[in-house]
């Protein structure tokens, strides 16, 4: 039992440490493109691509390069590709909108997830979390609306990223993790490059700005991406360990220590502040999906054939 609760305690810690970093990556992003004028399609491009080389260098280091050689090589580059996907719609949203509000929405993220399950891997889902979900969209109608007003359809671009992330996490549920982390991190940041890499063709083609590639400016710039590849390495290195470690009910309301992050970071170096009426959109959003996350690790618990 003592064994059992420190392990919960280090995952909980686990959690919230990655909680912190990822927002900082996040508002690098947003400085990149902001006050740098790279365009979020090359901070995408760098940021999976630095992933990348340092998850192989960790491997190669650790067991050899034969440990490069993945069990499940298309499985976990599509994983990648909708990490990419996610990354492109999250880093082109924050360059116009503040850090909080596309995290937020991005939180819609466990409500997608459940009705995915329903619809693909036909789990049955019962009313009280049906409620949850339909009470955490009208959060995130909350959150967007104000920012629909001030930027359209960009507004709209952290759900991309929250049915990307949903999409990932259903693979994962139905095809297992037959590679190790840091495998699956290597292939993620092969499949985010290479997805990255055709949104940059296209945007030349078509000339679309936030799409297009160009290489830093200065030492700084370069650092910063260099740092989001780490950060991100690191962050969902401390998640994958996390939820090793402690129930995903006990992990869940440590997740939305990233919203409140996020806020911290914009007031202080973006001066932005969410408005009282996103305020309450944050709360039913971050209010539903811990209740879902609950819910579904007490089913699991209590190996229930049915979720209510």
């Amino acid at each position: 039992m003592e064994n059992t609760t420190a392990q919960q305690v280090q995952g909980v810690s686990m959690m919230a440490a990655a909680m912190f970093f990822l927002p900082v990556m996040d508002a690098i992003a947003k400085w990149l493109s902001t006050v740098d004028s790279v365009s979020p399609a090359t901070v995408t491009l760098f940021r999976f691509g630095f992933q990348a080389m340092l998850a192989a260098m960790i491997i190669i280091a650790m067991t050899g390069v034969k440990s490069l050689r993945p069990v499940k090589l298309w499985g976990n580059l599509f994983r990648g590709v909708l990490m990419g996907v996610g990354g492109l719609c999250f880093y082109a949203a924050i360059k116009y909108m503040p850090l909080a509000d596309a995290i937020a929405v991005f939180f819609v993220e466990p409500l997608m997830l459940t009705t995915l399950s329903a619809i693909l891997l036909k789990e049955h889902v019962g009313w009280r979390r049906w409620m949850a979900v339909a009470i955490g969209f009208i959060g995130t109608l909350i959150v967007i609306q104000p920012s629909w007003e001030l930027f359209g359809w960009v507004s709209l671009l952290p759900l991309g990223t929250a049915a990307s992330f949903a999409f990932y996490l259903i693979l994962n549920r139905r095809y297992g993790t037959a590679d190790t982390t840091l495998v699956m991190q290597l292939y993620a940041g092969v499949g985010g490059t290479l997805t990255t890499l055709v949104a940059l063709f296209f945007g030349a083609a078509f000339e679309i700005g936030d799409m297009t590639f160009g290489l830093p400016a200065n030492a700084l710039s370069w650092s910063l991406l260099f740092a989001m590849g780490v950060i991100a390495t690191t962050g969902h290195q401390l998640i994958t360990n996390a939820s090793r470690l402690a129930p995903a009910s006990l992990l869940a309301p440590f997740q939305y220590l990233e919203i409140v992050m996020a806020v911290l970071i914009g007031l202080f170096v973006f001066r932005e502040f969410p408005t009282a009426s996103k305020w309450l959109g944050i709360a039913i959003i971050v209010a539903s999906g811990a209740y879902l996350i609950w819910r579904e690790g007490k089913n699991r618990e209590e190996s229930e054939p049915a979720y209510n």
